[in-house]
């Protein structure tokens, strides 16, 4: 088995649905980021983007990671750095 896991969006059974309460937001928004890095959706999806859709996402994910984990966190969540 990889190093990777998309368990949440196999096992969640609960609301999917943004603005209601802090924990339901989290949920929704974990499913909806597991869903989306769906390697068939992602084939599909990617040759369609834009430059700057492209640019958009990536920067926004490098920024959620620069500012909430410290380097280690980095090293060993988002990279799987051993």
């Amino acid at each position: 088995m990889g190093r990777h896991s998309h368990r949440f969006v196999e096992e969640y059974d609960g609301l999917v649905g943004f603005g209601l309460d802090r924990k339901t937001d989290e949920h929704t928004v974990a499913w909806v980021l597991q869903k989306f890095s769906d390697d068939a959706l992602l084939a599909a999806l990617l040759p369609r983007l834009e430059p700057e859709e492209l640019s958009g996402v990536f920067d926004l994910v490098h920024r959620l990671l620069r500012r909430h984990l410290d380097e280690a966190e980095y090293h060993r969540l988002f990279l799987k750095d051993d």
